[in-house]
C-alpha cells in the first residue's frame, strides 16, 4: 500500500501535476524543433532547478524527457526532419504516409503506439528494477570498472561502423572526467597548476557545449530545407487499426527496453535495431517498406518511447546513464544529495516509485497533448532559423552561468561546443564523451578499490574475474564486443 500511495503522490499534487504536465508540453514541441534537443533541455532545466525541492525538479524534468523523445516524431512525419536521434527511423515511412495525404492518420497511430511502447517499458522497470538491485548491491569494485568499460564499448559498437572513433572519444571524456584534485590524495590531476581547474570540470557545462551549442553551429553550417504544406485530416486511430499492429508493437517496445537498458544506447538505437526487426519479420506489409508501410512507423515509435523506462533501469539500480538524458538525471540526483545506485531502491524506495508513478503520468499527458495542436504546431516548426539559433544560444549561455553561477562555466560550455562541432563535421560520435564523463568518477575510484583488494597485483585480479561468474561474464561480454568490431571477425562473418 505505501509503494502505491508515492505512485500516485504526483497524481494528487496539484504543483506537481501541473509541473509534469508543462514538462510534457514543453517536451513535444522541444524534441519536434530541428535544433533543439532533450538532452539539452534537460542539461538546461537542472541548472535552472537544483534550488527547487527534488520532487518538483524531477516532475518538470520527466515530463521534458517523455515529451521530448516522442516529440521528435512529429516533425519526420511532416518534414522529413527528425526532431531528435531517435526519430531517425520514424521519418523512413512517416514521411512518405504524409505525402499520400495521411499526415493526420500517420502522427495520431505513432502517438498511441509511442504511449503503448511507454508504459512496457514503464511496467518493466517496475518489476526489473528491484530485482537488477538485489544483483547489482553483490557485485565488487572490479564489477563495476568493467561495467564502465562495457558502457563506454556499448555506445562505440552502436556508432554506425565508428568503433575505434567512439572509443577514442570514450576515452576523452574519462580524461575530462579526471582532471582536478585527486579525490583520494588531493592532488593536483591535469591541472597544469591553474586554479580554476581544481574542482574539474562540470559536466553539465560539457553537456550544453556538445549538444546544444554544437547544435547551434551545425544549423548555422546547413541550409533549411523549405516547409511544405500538410493536409491534416484524421488523428486518432481506429480500435480495429490498434489492434491489427499491437502484436508488433508489443514486440518492438520488449526490445526497446532491452536495448534503451544497455548503458549509452537509448531510443535512437532502439528504433533503428526495432526498424530493422519489423522490415525482417513482417512477411506481408500493405505497402513495401520506405514507401509509407504502417508497420515501419509502429516499430520505432514504440520502441524508443519504451526505451525511457530501460534507460532508467540502470541508473536507478547501477548508477550508470542508459543514455545522454539519465545522464543528466544522475547528476540532479546528486545536486539533491541522492546516491543512485544498487542502495538507492533500499535507502531512497520512495524516490523510485515517486519516480515510476510520474513516468506513467508523464506518458499518460504524452497521449493527451499529443492528439491535439497537430494544426498549431505545423505552424510553429517552421520557425525562421534567425529565431531560432539565437534562442539556443541564449537558453545554452543562461544554462551554463547558472550551474555555479561562474563565467568560466560559460567558457567551457563555448570551447566544448566547438570541439563538438568539429567533431560531429567530421564522423566523431559525441555521446561517448558525455558517458566517458559521467562514468570517469566510477570507473576511477572502483579501479583503485579493486587494485586495493587485490594488493595492486594484475595476475590476482586476473584470477578473482575468472572465478567470479558474474565478472567473468562481463571480462566474456567485453572481449567479445571488442573482437566483434575488428576488420578480421567482419571478413570471416562476411
Amino acid at each position: 500500500m505505501e509503494a502505491l500511495h508515492l505512485f500516485f503522490t504526483s497524481w494528487f499534487s496539484p504543483e506537481q501535476l501541473a509541473l509534469t504536465a508543462l514538462g510534457t508540453f514543453l517536451g513535444i514541441y522541444i524534441g519536434a524543433i530541428p535544433g533543439l534537443s532533450v538532452t539539452m533541455a534537460v542539461s538546461i532545466l537542472i541548472s535552472f532547478t537544483f534550488s527547487w525541492e527534488l520532487d518538483h525538479a524531477l516532475c518538470l524534468m520527466v515530463g521534458v524527457y517523455m515529451g521530448g523523445v516522442y516529440g521528435g516524431s512529429r516533425t519526420a512525419i511532416l518534414l522529413n526532419i527528425p526532431g531528435a536521434p531517435s526519430a531517425i527511423a520514424t521519418a523512413f515511412d512517416g514521411f512518405p504516409l504524409a505525402q499520400k495525404g495521411e499526415a493526420g492518420r500517420a502522427i495520431g497511430l505513432s502517438t498511441v503506439m509511442s504511449v503503448i511502447g511507454g508504459f512496457v517499458g514503464i511496467i518493466i522497470l517496475s518489476f526489473a528494477a528491484p530485482f537488477i538491485s538485489q544483483i547489482a548491491i553483490k557485485l565488487q569494485p572490479r564489477d563495476y570498472f568493467m561495467i564502465g568499460i562495457l558502457g563506454i564499448m556499448l555506445i562505440s559498437s552502436m556508432s554506425q561502423g565508428q568503433f575505434s572513433k567512439g572509443l577514442f572519444t570514450g576515452a576523452l571524456g574519462i580524461l575530462l572526467g579526471t582532471v582536478g584534485m585527486d579525490p583520494m590524495t588531493a592532488e593536483e590531476r591535469l591541472t597544469f597548476g591553474i586554479v580554476e581547474l581544481w574542482d574539474g570540470i562540470n559536466p553539465v557545462a560539457v553537456m550544453i557545449g556538445m549538444f546544444g551549442l554544437s547544435e547551434v553551429l551545425i544549423q548555422l553550417h546547413f541550409m533549411d530545407k523549405p516547409a511544405m504544406k500538410q493536409i491534416l485530416d484524421k488523428i486518432i486511430p481506429d480500435l480495429s487499426e490498434i489492434r491489427k499492429y499491437l502484436p508488433l508493437s508489443l514486440k518492438s517496445s520488449v526490445l526497446g527496453v532491452i536495448v534503451g537498458a544497455l548503458p549509452g544506447t537509448g531510443g535512437d538505437i532502439a528504433s533503428l535495431m526495432a526498424y530493422d526487426y519489423a522490415k525482417r519479420s513482417t512477411k506481408k506489409p500493405d505497402v513495401p517498406f520506405g514507401q509509407g508501410a504502417k508497420e515501419g512507423l509502429i516499430a520505432p515509435e514504440s520502441a524508443n518511447n519504451a526505451a525511457v523506462g530501460g534507460a532508467y533501469i540502470p541508473m536507478l539500480t547501477l548508477g550508470i546513464p542508459g543514455d545522454a538524458v539519465t545522464a543528466v538525471f544522475i547528476g540532479a540526483l546528486f545536486i539533491h544529495g541522492l546516491n543512485p545506485g544498487p542502495l538507492l531502491l533500499t535507502d531512497n524506495p520512495d524516490m523510485f516509485w515517486f519516480t515510476v508513478g510520474n513516468l506513467t503520468l508523464a506518458n499518460i499527458f504524452v497521449l493527451i497533448f499529443g492528439l491535439t495542436g497537430i494544426k498549431v504546431f505545423s505552424k510553429l516548426v517552421t520557425c525562421p532559423k534567425g529565431i531560432l539559433v539565437p534562442l539556443i544560444m541564449i537558453l545554452s549561455v543562461v544554462g551554463a552561468y547558472a550551474i555555479n553561477n561562474a563565467l568560466a562555466d560559460v567558457w567551457w560550455m563555448l570551447g566544448f561546443g566547438i570541439v563538438g562541432y568539429f567533431m560531429r563535421m567530421y564522423q566523431y560520435p559525441v555521446a561517448p564523451v558525455i558517458l566517458g564523463v559521467i562514468l570517469s568518477d566510477l570507473m576511477d575510484q572502483n579501479w583503485r578499490r579493486a587494485m586495493l583488494i587485490e594488493q595492486d597485483s594484475l595476475t590476482n585480479l586476473f584470477s578473482s574475474i575468472i572465478a567470479s561468474p558474474v565478472s567473468c561474464l562481463l571480462f566474456g561480454v567485453i572481449v567479445f564486443i571488442f573482437i566483434s568490431q575488428t576488420p578480421l571477425w567482419k571478413k570471416i562473418r562476411s
